[in-house]
C-alpha cells in the first residue's frame, strides 16, 4: 500500500471511531426514571445483595428479608436454578416469572420446601 493510501486509510479509521462514541441524551423509555443528563449517573446497585448479614441456618446470599425488586429480569429459568444452586438451594420447581419480573418458586433447603425468589439484580431470597 502507498505511503499516502495508508494514511487516508488511517485517518478515516481514527475519524469514524471518534464519532461512534457519543451517547444520545434523551427521554428514557422508563416512566419513572430521569434524562441522562439530570440523573446523576448510575443510582441503583446491580449487583447481588449479599452485603446484609445471613440469617441463621441459610445460606450465604439467601436472605429471608431481603427485598426483591421490581424490574425487567432478563434471567432464564436455567441461570436462575443456578444461582439458587449457588446460594444453596436445590431441587427448584414449579419456576415462573411473576408481572413484577421476579422468579418465584420453591426449593429445598435444609430439608424443607421453602418459597424463593429471584429479582432482576440476582438477588435470592427465602420467603
Amino acid at each position: 500500500m502507498r505511503p499516502f493510501t495508508a494514511a487516508l486509510v488511517l485517518a478515516t479509521v481514527v475519524a469514524t471511531g471518534a464519532s461512534a462514541q457519543t451517547t444520545p441524551t434523551g427521554r428514557p423509555a422508563a416512566p419513572d426514571a430521569g434524562t441522562s443528563q439530570n440523573s446523576g449517573g448510575q443510582q441503583s446497585v446491580t449487583r447481588p445483595n449479599t452485603d446484609k448479614a445471613t440469617p441463621e441456618g441459610m445460606p450465604a446470599g439467601a436472605h429471608t428479608n431481603a427485598k426483591l425488586e421490581r424490574g425487567a429480569n432478563s434471567f432464564t429459568e436455567g441461570e436462575v436454578r443456578s444461582r439458587l444452586e449457588k446460594a444453596g438451594f436445590t431441587d427448584a420447581q414449579n419456576l415462573k416469572k411473576d408481572q413484577d419480573g421476579i422468579w418465584r418458586g420453591t426449593a429445598m433447603h435444609g430439608g424443607k420446601s421453602v418459597p424463593v425468589g429471584l429479582d432482576f439484580k440476582g438477588n435470592v431470597a427465602a420467603q
